[in-house]
């Protein structure tokens, strides 16, 4: 029989916290991937998608916004990795900018959503705004969440709570993020190019 690997009492709890953060991960996933699924059910039965007389979704915009979250993202990395290295100031900093560009992103999905609406294309419009209006949405309501938890974690950073031994307080938010960017690359693909 192999050896018992005893962790120490921060490894054990690290570890729960990161199984804990892939459980919820995966319910996340499975939602968004069941209304992906939708989609791709209800485009596969339409004779034309976007349908007649229904104005196309704009690309240059989004795609501009899929920069800022993709940018957004690498700030929290680089963030957590100055984390690592024993450098808080520059954490701070990081997460100062992951927050900026997702606010920014929020603003230009706002944008988006004003333009798209007043080209003709509101949910009442049919499957095609209703299936945009409630993906974008609801990723939206993700993405403030997690602005909200990425200030919170600032304000700890700010006041000295997070130091090169205990990152996973900040690692944990950092998945959550990643996931939120990685929802909207698949919704951005599948929205606006597809």
């Amino acid at each position: 029989m192999g050896d018992v690997v005893e962790l120490r009492p921060r490894a054990r709890e690290d570890f729960t916290s990161v199984i804990g953060m892939m459980i919820a991960l995966g319910a996340w996933a499975m939602m968004f991937g069941a209304l992906f699924f939708m989609y791709a059910g209800m485009r596969s039965h339409a004779l034309m998608w976007p349908p007649p007389g229904v104005p196309r979704l704009p690309i240059g915009l989004p795609a501009l916004n899929t920069a800022v979250l993709l940018a957004s993202s690498g700030a929290f990395s680089l963030g957590l990795r100055s984390l690592r290295k024993g450098e808080r100031r520059a954490l701070s900093a990081w997460l100062a900018a992951a927050a900026a560009l997702g606010t920014t992103f929020l603003a230009l999905q706002v944008v988006v959503w004003r333009d798209v609406w007043a080209s003709g294309l509101q949910p009442s419009t049919g499957a095609y705004g209703s299936v945009f209006y409630g993906l974008t949405a609801l990723h939206a309501v993700h993405v403030a969440a997690g602005i909200l938890v990425i200030l919170l974690v600032l304000v700890r950073s700010l006041l000295g709570k997070y130091t090169e031994h205990n990152v996973m307080p900040v690692r944990l938010p950092g998945m959550f993020w990643h996931f939120v960017d990685a929802v909207w690359v698949l919704m951005f693909v599948s929205l606006y190019l597809l």
